[in-house]
């Protein structure tokens, strides 16, 4: 989850009274702490690890946020911002939870941790790449919240499928069963009008696919959505900058040498504008019948489904810095 806008940090403070988890007053007052230091291509991830025992060690928690990072840099090509402030605080429990993106001092994650996580659901962990890529993009106006959920919604799989932390079986169920949760129900005005959980999350994601695919038709498959959002990120679109849309979408529109999206943008954004999703994946080859996927090599588009998941050789290296120190807390913005 990203923060920033006030509708949305309203939400999550609401949400925080609720559920335990990390506030800024306790991490101003936090005593001497564990740290690490992660070198990535481009910049670096401050880690804060759990003071409390886990069941996870140090190198395996380490080992999950430099799969993150790997993951994340080999999609954009490095990793998005200079410098990371991570946080990892412990909770009851097991699983990852709770994760929060905010645009302090560069990038602040603030993520939670059962104490009793076990390695392999790190190994499934989607919650961290997805806030990481929030990295990539800049803050939106609260109408444009959708795209910043939207991007991170679609790339965390695609970056993982890529880089071998989730199967191309799982990635094509994910899609195709998720994917509906972001179609427009009656009484929809566009995805600026309508801030449901599935428009803003798998609204987005939509918009993301039908522009990935788009793009890949118009340049016979030899750009992609992923061009764009590089084309956005390095033309200094990160989570510090406050930009509008129509200025973002046409970074990214101008690395692919098309119009995708903001033609895609002016007809999603006031009306409804359904996807028809059975032709997407006729078209694409892919089908999901009683659990099981399968892959049709003869559809029209197999070409551009096999790109969009196709395997992405890590262009970094993760290197770490292991320290015992004190970080200070950080504030939202």
């Amino acid at each position: 989850m990203r923060a920033g806008s006030l509708a949305y940090i309203f939400r999550f403070a609401i949400l925080a009274m609720t559920v335990p988890g990390p506030c800024f007053a306790c991490l101003a007052q936090e005593r001497e702490a564990d740290a690490a230091v992660l070198r990535v291509s481009g910049g670096q991830i401050s880690v804060t690890l759990p003071d409390e025992p886990m069941k996870l060690s140090r190198q395996e928690l380490l080992g999950w946020v430099k799969g993150a990072a790997n993951a994340v840099s080999t999609y954009y090509g490095r990793f998005p911002v200079p410098h990371l402030t991570l946080r990892i605080r412990s909770r009851s429990g097991s699983g990852i939870r709770h994760g929060v993106t905010y645009a302090k001092d560069g990038g602040l994650i603030l993520i939670s941790v059962g104490r009793d996580t076990e390695l392999a659901e790190t190994k499934d962990d989607w919650v961290l790449i997805h806030e990481m890529i929030h990295l990539a993009f800049p803050s939106m106006p609260d109408d444009q919240h959708w795209i910043e959920e939207g991007i991170s919604t679609y790339v965390e799989p695609v970056a993982r499928v890529r880089v071998g932390l989730m199967s191309l079986n799982e990635f094509w169920r994910t899609f195709i069963r998720d994917m509906p949760k972001g179609q427009p129900a009656p009484g929809d005005e566009g995805l600026d009008n309508t801030h449901t959980w599935g428009r803003t999350y798998w609204g987005g994601a939509l918009f993301c696919l039908v522009a990935d695919v788009t793009i890949r038709e118009r340049t016979s498959n030899r750009k992609s959505l992923q061009d764009a959002l590089r084309g956005v990120l390095n033309g200094g679109g990160e989570i510090s900058k406050d930009w509008e849309i129509e200025r973002t979408l046409a970074l990214g529109d101008k690395a692919t040498g098309t119009h995708v999206l903001r033609d895609l943008y002016r007809q999603m954004r006031d009306k409804p504008s359904p996807v028809d999703l059975d032709q997407l994946w006729k078209k694409l080859g892919v089908e999901l019948k009683e659990g099981a996927v399968s892959f049709n090599d003869k559809a029209p588009q197999a070409a551009i489904r096999k790109a969009i998941a196709a395997h992405q050789s890590s262009s970094t290296t993760v290197t770490s810095r292991i320290s015992q120190t004190g970080i200070s807390g950080s504030k939202s913005k």
